[in-house]
């Protein structure tokens, strides 16, 4: 002990001041999580083969010579074995004519499949509520797109701006591009939009496959791609709803030879009405759908032009309104052509689809014609409007790149 004198300063050094009171004692190794669980065993330890090994009918050794010479090496492994009795690492403690061997390992029952719902894909990407109806009647598609849940972190806090594209394939292009709205700061959005594809028949529902994809959108940079999912349309029965809840997977390739092959100009929506009461044909022009793009910014300006042919006079044009950056568009325009009814028979009714261009000749989407000449839905769609009188009949066409007969310029 060090003395010092009365008002003198006490100086303790920093071994002593850090000291700490402490046994030491035998330094223990740390145990693993995984020795309280039965589903993945370790080993017994090797110091407790001999006691596992001893036949059931040895005579017990009395407590007290036993505690006699226990070594205090030989108390801490009992006391680590207690611990493992008690989280059933080992098992119970035998009893008297009992075994202490293990049975065999058992492989955990609630082992995720890999190809199921809980692989990895689906956990790291998410997964996806939507709902698809075809409605038969009026050629169109539903796709009502409901939320979205546990999506990838895609952003620096951790969380997404995720949005929802929806493409067809083959042949995916702006043209059949449809998106939903951008929901900021989360990774499980729920959106509730219904987005719908026009113009779609009987023969896409067969060959045609929708592509959903989800998306974080980025302000300063392209937006990056989280996971999609496929659905043919042959799996859903007209005017019936099919609810889907399915699991994101990576992006998958697209076929661009098959694209290419089954490339279409866009589709066309008319109505056709014989009116009596001004004794002509009303032609309805109401809309396009998927019309190829004609501008470098990969839309079109379209507008839509009518003859009925032969034209003497050349008197039968009409033009619909110009409609901007649109592959879509919609016009509800209708023009009436005065003609007896019994000389339609004998008429074309040409239409063509053009892209306005300012400064240079307008480009030609597509056309098709409707005639006594015509052949599948275009010649029926006629006939339809010859036999029934005052009635409006609307169809769908698909647009060709050629129209024999149609001027190819502006």
């Amino acid at each position: 002990m060090t003395l010092r004198r009365r008002g003198e300063k006490a100086t303790i050094s920093i071994q002593e001041h850090m000291a700490i009171d402490v046994c030491p004692g035998p330094i223990r190794p740390i145990k693993q999580i995984s020795d309280y669980f039965p589903r993945f065993p370790r080993g017994l330890p090797p110091d407790a083969g001999p006691r596992a090994a001893a036949p059931p009918d040895a005579p017990a050794r009395p407590a007290a010579a036993s505690a006699g010479r226990r070594s205090p090496s030989d108390g801490a492994r009992d006391d680590d074995e207690d611990v493992d009795q008690l989280f059933g690492a080992y098992g119970a403690s035998p009893g008297p004519g009992r075994s202490t061997a293990r049975p065999p390992a058992k492989l955990p029952e609630d082992e995720p499949d890999a190809d199921g719902y809980e692989s990895d894909d689906c956990t790291a990407l998410g997964t996806l509520d939507f709902s698809l109806l075809y409605d038969q009647e009026n050629n169109a598609l539903h796709c009502t797109i409901s939320k979205a849940k546990g999506l990838k972190p895609m952003d620096h806090n951790g969380l997404a701006d995720p949005y929802v594209k929806l493409h067809l394939l083959p042949g995916a292009s702006k043209a059949n591009k449809l998106r939903t709205k951008t929901l900021r700061n989360t990774l499980n959005p729920t959106w509730n939009e219904t987005l719908t594809y026009y113009g779609i028949t009987d023969e896409d529902m067969i060959r045609k496959t929708l592509r959903i994809s989800v998306c974080d959108e980025d302000k300063f940079r392209h937006n990056e791609f989280i996971g999609e999912t496929r659905v043919p349309l042959k799996k859903l029965k007209p005017n019936h709803t099919k609810t889907f809840s399915i699991c994101l997977e990576k992006q998958l390739p697209v076929d661009k030879t098959e694209d290419k092959s089954l490339e279409e100009r866009g589709r066309i929506l008319i109505s056709l009405k014989y009116s009596s009461q001004k004794q002509g044909l009303l032609v309805g022009i109401v809309r396009c759908a998927h019309l190829a793009a004609m501008d470098a910014n990969g839309y079109s300006d379209p507008y839509v032009k009518t003859y009925l042919k032969p034209d003497v006079d050349k008197k039968s044009k009409h033009k619909t309104a110009v409609k901007k950056k649109t592959l879509n568009p919609e016009f509800n325009e209708e023009f009436c052509y005065e003609i007896k009814h019994g000389d339609l028979a004998k008429k074309t009714l040409e239409i063509t689809v053009w892209d306005y261009d300012i400064g240079k000749s307008n480009d030609f989407i597509g056309g098709v014609v409707l005639g006594i000449n015509a052949k599948g839905e275009r010649l029926k769609h006629w006939f339809d409007c010859l036999k029934n009188k005052d009635k409006r009949i609307e169809r769908w066409h698909t647009l060709t790149n050629e129209l024999p007969g149609a001027v190819l310029s502006d």
